[in-house]
This record gives structure tokens, sequence and C-alpha cells, in this order.
């Protein structure tokens, strides 16, 4: 069974907080103020923006200790034929010894900053082509607007008239299509210090693709991505590749359009992935070359094929229950205590549901 008002509460339990929400913002607005203020640093940047999870609207809530993280990429004005990788990046250490001494860390494509309350990653662009100046100065970009924001624009928000502006600029700029004649977005360059030499990377086809996928999957997808995410973070806390953006992209990859329910997508990716049964290439959106599983090895895929096989039974037997208790069960098996049970929906005055789903065809795998 699909059980939505049980994955509503289910979601709502994994995402992020009220509170590690207004972490996240505290801690990159505070970044990105002090970097565009910043005697020095002001003179070569062209602009900060967010990209990753938090952005997309597929973070969850972290576990145990581990703190809510954002990434900000910082646009400036450098020139890869000027400036090494290393160089770069050496020229915000200044900066992070003034404001976040002790606190940061250099990376090899980016440096971290961790706080007591959120991480921090500021991630160095060189500068971008003269036509793509004046779209990086644009409100849609700089905005720090999510994907849900864009879905929940007309929901009663108390939002100001500048924010509404933001947040409407940055709806139709990340709902373009890829073929527009507007979208003409090239990929960014960040520097690998350990490779010296300056990557491709598309932070703004990841969201204006993460988005349209959304739409298409009925404002399903980003929920069945932190489903996902969940059920691997919290049943193999200490599992190799793909984590992270790899793994988000895979689901991206393998969920269908249309689907009318988180529950849906959760099998039908899972059910997607099994059919790979060696390592794919994953091209990286807006930069093809790149290949999203490169760091992922053999034997880590071959480690996360066989949990998706053994996931992939457990969801459809979930799906496929004609009773809630079975299908609650099932469901509680594959993402954990974090997936309301009868009894405490019951206990805090939800009514048992008694309908069935809509009859979806059974899977391949003998439910036990």
């Amino acid at each position: 069974m699909k059980l939505p008002s049980y994955f509503k509460d289910f979601l709502a339990d994994i995402r992020l907080t009220k509170a590690q929400i207004e972490d996240l913002k505290k801690g990159h607005k505070t970044l990105r103020d002090r970097l565009e203020k910043d005697e020095e640093l002001s003179k070569i940047i062209l602009c900060t923006f967010l990209q990753g999870s938090y952005r997309r609207s597929t973070a969850i809530r972290p576990i145990g200790e581990i703190r809510s993280d954002v990434d900000v990429i910082v646009v400036t004005k450098l020139d890869m034929d000027e400036y090494t990788p290393s160089e770069a990046l050496d020229l915000f250490i200044p900066f992070l010894e003034k404001y976040y001494k002790d606190k940061y860390r250099i990376q090899g494509r980016s440096l971290g900053i961790s706080l007591s309350y959120v991480d921090l990653d500021i991630v160095v662009t060189a500068a971008p082509s003269e036509s793509q100046v004046g779209i990086f100065e644009s409100k849609a970009i700089i905005s720090d607007f999510s994907i849900e924001d864009f879905n929940n624009i007309n929901s009663g928000k108390n939002l100001s008239y500048s924010e509404s502006v933001f947040l409407n600029e940055s709806r139709e700029f990340f709902s373009m299509k890829k073929e527009e004649p507007k979208w003409k977005m090239e990929p960014l360059y960040i520097p690998d210090r350990e490779a010296e030499e300056w990557n491709p990377t598309h932070p703004l086809e990841q969201i204006r693709w993460t988005n349209e996928k959304n739409k298409n999957c009925n404002g399903h997808y980003v929920n069945v991505v932190k489903a996902l995410k969940w059920w691997r973070k919290d049943k193999f806390p200490d599992a190799g590749q793909p984590k992270s953006y790899p793994l988000e992209h895979f689901i991206g990859d393998c969920c269908p359009n249309e689907i009318d329910s988180v529950a849906d997508g959760v099998v039908l990716v899972l059910e997607k992935i099994i059919e790979y049964s060696d390592k794919p290439v994953l091209s990286d959106r807006g930069v093809p070359e790149h290949d999203v599983f490169a760091r992922t090895s053999d034997e880590d895929f071959s480690e996360f094929y066989e949990q998706v096989k053994e996931a992939a039974v457990i969801a459809r037997c979930a799906l496929d229950a004609e009773d809630i208790q079975t299908s609650e069960l099932k469901w509680r098996e594959l993402f954990g205590k974090k997936f309301p049970n009868n009894q405490k929906k019951n206990s805090s005055g939800f009514s048992q549901r008694t309908e069935k789903s809509e009859e979806i065809p059974s899977g391949r795998f003998a439910c036990r």
C-alpha cells in the first residue's frame, strides 16, 4: 500500500528541522556577506550562490554527531591561465584566518569550514566567459530559495516584496527547458589542487534538471531521493560509495516520470537499479564527459547492488500488501524507526486508514 499519510509523517521526520535550516541560513549568509565585503576578496568576486542538496531540496536530517552542511559557490574574476588551482585557493587563506581561524581546512577542490552548528564548503570558480557575467548577477541565481520553495510559492508563506521578486525570478529561471534559447548556461571551472587543473562543473544545470524532474514526477521526486538517502544512511551508515550526489544522480536516472506517490517512486527506482548488473557510467548534468560514478569502485557498487536487491524485495512487498498492518511493517523494515507505526499514529489522534491503494503489478521477487 502507498500509505501517503505515513509517508508524509516519515518525510517530515527526516527533513532538516526548522532550527537546522535557520543554522544553515545563518552560516551561509554570514559567510557570503563577509566574502562580498572583504577588502581584498571583494575585488575578485563576481557573486556567490548556493548549490548542493540544500538548494535542490534533497537534503536529509543528519544522524548522530554529523552537522548540516551547505555549499557556497564563489564565482570569481580569476583567469584560469593566470592562476593555478593552488594559487586561486590560497587567495582565500587570509580571509579564513581572519574569520574562521582553526575552523577551516584546505580540501582537494574546496575550502571547508566546521562551525559548532553547521559545516560550510567554499567552492571557488574561475571567471565565467564574458557572455555569462550578466547571468551570474541575476537575483534568480544569488537567491537561496530551494526547489521546494518554488513549489510552495502560492502556499501563503509570508514573504516581503523583495523576497517575492527573488522567488519568482528564481522559479522562472530554473523552470526553463534546457532547449530554450534563454538557457545558455555554460559550465564553471573549479580548482583541483591535487591534480593542479581546473575541472568543469555545472551546479546550475543540476538545480534546473532536478526542478524539471520534480515537476515531471508530480512533485514526488525530491521526496523519493530523501527517502532512499535515508534508507542508505540508516541501514548502512558505514557503506562506501555511492554517497550524496552520486547516489542522488543514480536515483534520478532510475526514477520514472509521472509517478503518483513516493511509495511508487521508491519501489520503481530500486527495481530499476537492479537491472544494472555492472557499474554504469553516469554522465553529469551539463558536463556529459564527467562520470559521476568515477569514484565508485566496482567493489563498492557490487556491495551497493546487493543492498538494493534486498531493499527492492521489501519495498515491493510493502507496496503490494493488501492490509495496512503488513504494509506498514514492511515499510518500517525498509526505512527503520522513523517510519511511523499504526499504534503511534492512532495514539496521536490519527484514524486508521482502511482504503486500499490502486492495484500495482506484482514484482519479480517473492515476499517473505
